[in-house]
């Protein structure tokens, strides 16, 4: 993303941060909002159950991603001790990914539906590439977060999926060395292995895919 700053195409930029703002909010208001439905409250008493970016971005994570493409928001605050559901865990973690899976489909279709109508701010260049890429930033953070590595949300999500002895020993191995192998998959990134092309690539299907209009 520097590098657009770099070319003077502060537009483009600014429509990019924008998008980022708005897709890192709604996927942690997703985690905050369904551990409340299970009975955890925490995200709430801790301010973070709100649409305001504010309460989400973290300066320091959004600086990651204009300099290196990649960063983090301030993760919700939840207790899975006030959960009502051993489902709870793995609902509140796919949350953050669906809610972008939502906003992706639901901002990319209005979209095409008010182009298609002629509603003239539609009209141009500057709000196909916005929404364009508000869909796509959506469907990468969703994508993304889905490895279950490291923090992510997928390591919460993949032992409900394994038998309970192989659920076990990949926490252990996870909690471990997890954080280790989401650093060395940004570094095969940064070292020419297209682990990230090729997320985006996959993004770029699936936007094929949203259009219901």
């Amino acid at each position: 993303m520097i590098t657009l700053l770099y070319q003077q195409q502060y537009a483009l930029f600014i429509l990019i941060i924008i998008a980022l703002i708005v897709s890192l909010t709604f996927h942690e208001y997703g985690h905050g909002i369904v551990a409340k439905w299970f009975g955890d409250n925490t995200a709430q008493q801790a301010g973070r159950l709100t649409l305001n970016p504010i309460a989400h971005i973290d300066p320091f994570g959004l600086l990651m991603v204009i300099m290196i493409g990649i960063g983090y928001a301030k993760p919700v605050p939840t207790n899975p001790a006030n959960y009502r559901s051993r489902w709870a865990t793995l609902l509140v973690a796919a949350a953050g990914p669906g809610m972008n899976l939502l906003v992706a489909v639901i901002s990319f279709n209005l979209y095409l539906t008010g182009l298609a109508m002629g509603v003239d701010f539609l009209q141009g260049e500057g709000p196909q590439f916005f929404f364009t890429y508000l869909a796509l930033i959506n469907l990468l953070l969703m994508l993304f977060n889905l490895l279950p590595i490291g923090p992510l949300d997928g390591h919460y999500i993949l032992p409900y999926f394994l038998p309970r002895h192989l659920a076990m020993r990949y926490l252990q191995f996870n909690h471990r060395y997890g954080v280790y192998a989401l650093f060395a998959l940004i570094g095969l990134n940064f070292i020419g292995v297209p682990v990230f092309e090729n997320i985006w690539k996959t993004g770029e299907f699936l936007l094929s895919l949203i259009v219901i209009y």
